[in-house]
């Protein structure tokens, strides 16, 4: 874990998460999964979170993203308050410097791979020829460049996911939610996926928070946080990427 102060560790911050706190409705009553929960994340890190299932996790990458409105507390991305923002804006701010990584890829099926990739260029202004292209040469850099107009369904499941990394970071976000982005793969395609998520991260210096059940992919990361019982722990220790 890196020794910088708590001064710098706030100068370096993309991400401040203070007093987070959010309840579901459940029998009538409000159960809470998140309490009083505060980090940071700091420019071009990897953070791990590991959790039981249901414990908040993909809840919790909700709010960061603007999924989900905020109950209780406050997020910051980029010295910008979500909790100001209506849904719309919201929605906004998320497509500009959000990128977002599901377990089961969540590609549009209608659509080939390069316009998977291409989509997030066009929902934020650019030209579809200009986006189609440069879709294009970002599957060429993986190896999939062949398999640029093929539709999902014709794809395998590590091709899937590496497409759905291509489209979560084709605008170059500040910020990448990873959730469980392994989880759906065997062994060897998430090792491919990895590898891919990592060159594409170098590449932008994205800062990323990864929801992961697997240690050996948690220790890949720069820090370790653990969310148990609504709260939320750091690990101490040295997780090289």
């Amino acid at each position: 874990m890196r020794g910088d102060t708590g001064e710098q560790h706030e100068q370096q911050a993309l991400v401040r998460v203070s007093g987070l706190g959010h309840a579901y409705a459940q029998g009538g009553q409000a159960q809470a999964v998140l309490r009083d929960l505060s980090f940071t994340l700091r420019r071009g890190e990897t953070v791990a979170l590991l959790g039981r299932s249901g414990c908040g996790k993909t809840t919790l990458l909700n709010l960061i993203s603007g999924i989900e409105a905020v109950q209780q507390g406050e997020i910051e991305i980029a010295g910008i308050r979500l909790t100001a923002l209506d849904e719309e804006a919201r929605t906004r701010f998320r497509r500009q410097h959000i990128g977002f990584i599901y377990q089961f890829f969540n590609l549009v099926p209608s659509l080939t791979a390069a316009e998977n990739v291409a989509l997030i260029l066009e929902l934020n202004g650019a030209p579809l020829q200009g986006a189609m292209e440069h879709a294009r040469e970002l599957l060429g850099d993986i190896g999939l460049g062949s398999k640029a107009d093929h539709f999902a369904a014709q794809l395998s499941g590590g091709e899937q996911q590496r497409v759905a990394i291509l489209r979560a970071v084709a605008h170059e976000p500040a910020l990448v939610l990873a959730d469980e982005p392994t989880g759906n793969l065997d062994a060897h395609s998430g090792q491919d996926m990895l590898q891919v998520l990592r060159q594409r991260l170098r590449a932008h210096g994205s800062t990323t928070l990864l929801v992961t059940h697997s240690l050996a992919v948690a220790q890949s990361a720069d820090r370790i946080l653990t969310l148990d019982e609504g709260g939320i722990h750091e690990h101490a220790g040295d997780f090289a990427w």
